[in-house]
């Protein structure tokens, strides 16, 4: 497959940046983000919003992921990208073997025959650090990614439509998480 071209302006080797702020570091629960080839930056730079405000403690970005180097992501983050600590990894499934054995939970937020309702694992949520995994918007959560998450869980829908944008449903999920 071809590169697109503007990947270049944001590829990076693995980065840190950004200073967590509130508690978060000193929760019971120490929520991740998990952001596993996601295409737009402006995607990106909302989850980053939406994980700041819901007090997420880190963002994991992989595969074609834009880390906030990129302008799209910067702008629609507003800030919220030197708030929370970030890496990028190119390889989403080396990384979620390596967050595993560093002692963090993975749910991934996806449709799969797995997948249970978020709502109804909420008296479930383990203690210590988990990492909430969304994926592509087209193609979801890689295979090899979802067979190493201990929990696949979804947001139910009412229309006719079986999913919601990426960053809204990361959102919606986010604060359910934190709402324990």
């Amino acid at each position: 497959m071809e590169r697109p071209l503007w990947r270049e302006a944001w590829e990076a080797p693995a980065v840190e940046t950004g200073e967590s702020v509130g508690d978060a570091h000193n929760a019971p629960l120490r929520l991740e983000a998990f952001l596993d080839n996601i295409r737009s930056a402006w995607n990106v730079g909302s989850i980053f919003r939406s994980a700041d405000g819901a007090g997420f403690s880190r963002v994991h970005l992989c595969g074609i992921s834009p880390t906030p180097q990129y302008p799209g992501v910067a702008k629609t983050a507003l800030g919220a990208e030197q708030c929370l600590p970030w890496e990028y990894a190119s390889d989403g499934v080396a990384l979620a073997r390596r967050l595993l054995e560093e002692g963090c939970h993975l749910w991934a937020l996806e449709q799969d025959e797995r997948a249970e309702p978020l709502e109804a694992v909420r008296d479930q949520i383990p203690v210590g650090r988990l990492a909430l995994v969304v994926g592509n918007e087209v193609c979801g959560v890689d295979p090899g990614i979802i067979e190493r998450c201990q929990r696949v869980v979804y947001l139910p829908m009412r229309g006719g439509k079986r999913s919601l944008n990426v960053a809204v449903a990361f959102g919606i999920a986010a604060f359910i998480l934190r709402g324990k």
